[in-house]
């Protein structure tokens, strides 16, 4: 059985990482995409389980404590959301490639403790789409969205760190992409100009 390779998805707020895992979820079940555990309460239609493992703050604490996270961050200055290891990796010794959908501090855990993870930046096609995206949400105070957008143009800045980078501007394409990469054996290291 060949072994299986992780891959981060990542990205500045409302791009759109979590409608992208869903389409994926929903039209490649091949693709074993990985539950983040979150401390933040579920938006509307969120199932626990299967968008997030929805937990209260002694659990995720426990958890991080214990090294059960493979990596986890306080985002936003709120809620903590963390990645659960050992699913991740008996998915890898299993042959699959799973999916990380997480952010820009958690992939930065995850390369240090697995560099040879294909790292992949989810883009905006504009600013203004990302804004626009947001608060189209409705799921944000103004407050919320408003720092939620400053830590997003730190984000944004970071997509050099990362092997891919894909422009979020048609989610059937860009998942169609992110699942072809996670096919494509000469996706292998960072990808250099």
């Amino acid at each position: 059985m060949s072994q299986g390779r992780l891959v981060v998805l990542a990205g500045p707020t409302a791009v759109g990482k979590g409608t992208v895992a869903e389409h994926i979820r929903a039209e490649y079940p091949q693709v074993w995409i990985s539950v983040s555990a979150t401390t933040r309460p579920p938006r509307p239609g969120e199932i626990d389980g299967l968008h997030y493992h929805f937990v209260d703050d002694e659990t995720f604490e426990r958890m991080a404590r214990d090294g059960e996270l493979l990596e986890w961050a306080v985002v936003h200055g709120r809620a903590k959301y963390g990645t659960p290891r050992v699913p991740v990796e008996k998915a890898i010794a299993a042959g699959q490639w799973p999916l990380l959908e997480i952010d820009l501090q958690g992939a930065r855990q995850v390369r240090a403790s697995m560099p040879e993870a294909l790292f992949v930046f989810l883009a905006p096609p504009s600013w203004d789409e990302l804004v626009r995206r947001l608060i189209g949400r409705g799921t944000e105070s103004a407050e919320e969205r408003e720092i939620r957008l400053t830590t997003a143009r730190a984000e944004l800045a970071a997509a050099e760190e990362f092997d891919v980078v894909l422009t979020n501007d048609n989610v059937k394409r860009v998942a169609a992409d992110l699942v072809s990469l996670m096919g494509s054996p000469s996706v292998s290291s960072r990808n250099e100009p």
